[in-house]
């Protein structure tokens, strides 16, 4: 894509509104993501930066569960690999001084993925993982999630039986992942109805190699695990299955869910707050106009 066709492109795509506002929204959903993109100039030449950033634990306090040497490869190379490969392909371009987001829903265009998806989209998706596990992790949930998880699945072990099988059953590459679903319908010319709170739950799904939920309408991703083979290969082998259980059982980090689910509900109740006040105000100068015409016709 040339310079010009992408600068067309991208006012394009910037011009419309993600469902709900998440579009606009992520950066105060997610504000650890975004604010890593450090500004430096370069010349007379304004660019941006994206850091790559450490998990928030030394390499080895995964351990027995995940090893050192397994963070040094997955963490030291391959999501190095993905930061540096995309600060060659965006500097100088109209990308360069984008959040990751952005790029990540520019370069995602609809399906048909430009060149710096796959390593805007990883760098984020790793960065999630790495908030999405901690030491002495894993176990029940509690509070607001529990309650969430009971109720939108039946019980815990019923909603770790669905996260179980679909990381298990990606096939290839990809991601798994637990998000908070609004359900309305997508249609671009029909009034959309108001999510009622049975429309609002938490759902497991899947993305293949580098996609992620912040593509589609209406997803809060809440937790993830990499289902890439070099994300367990050293310790586990092609022991998928059991690289997935001790997620769950001795990794996953129910606290940083629960911050997100927070985040998420808080974003969302505001977001149907400012879209409820824009529609009383339309109606009302909708009642107004109405008036208007009816004196002149007196």
């Amino acid at each position: 894509m040339s310079a010009t066709a992408l600068s067309a492109y991208l006012s394009s795509t910037l011009l419309l509104r993600h469902p709900h506002g998440l579009h606009e929204a992520s950066n105060s959903l997610y504000p650890c993501q975004w604010r890593r993109k450090q500004i430096r100039k370069v010349g007379a030449v304004v660019t941006a930066k994206v850091d790559l950033k450490p998990p928030p634990y030394p390499l080895d306090a995964l351990e027995p569960h995940m090893s050192k040497e397994t963070l040094e490869y997955h963490w030291g190379k391959h999501h190095r690999g993905y930061v540096e490969n995309l600060n060659k392909q965006i500097v100088e371009t109209d990308l360069d001084e984008r959040s990751l987001e952005d790029i990540i829903r520019i370069s995602y265009n609809q399906g048909n993925l430009l060149p710096t998806f796959n390593n805007a989209a990883q760098i984020w998706n790793h960065e999630f993982f790495w908030e999405s596990i901690r030491p002495s992790g894993g176990g029940k949930p509690s509070g607001e999630l529990l309650r969430l998880l009971e109720r939108d699945f039946g019980s815990y072990e019923a909603f770790a039986q669905e996260f179980k099988s679909a990381a298990a059953t990606q096939f290839g590459s990809g991601w798994a992942w637990l998000a908070y679903k609004t359900s309305k319908l997508d249609v671009g010319n029909a009034v959309n109805p108001r999510p009622s709170e049975q429309d609002k739950k938490l759902v497991v799904v899947k993305s293949p190699n580098a996609v992620n939920p912040l593509v589609w309408n209406y997803y809060y991703p809440l937790l993830t695990i990499d289902v890439w083979e070099h994300a367990y290969y050293l310790d586990f082998q092609n022991r998928r299955a059991d690289y997935i259980s001790i997620f769950l059982e001795k990794l996953v980090s129910w606290e940083s869910v629960s911050t997100r689910l927070e985040r998420a509900i808080t974003q969302l109740a505001e977001i149907e707050t400012e879209e409820e006040n824009k529609r009383l105000k339309a109606e009302e100068e909708s009642d107004g106009d109405n008036d208007a015409d009816d004196s002149r016709d007196e």
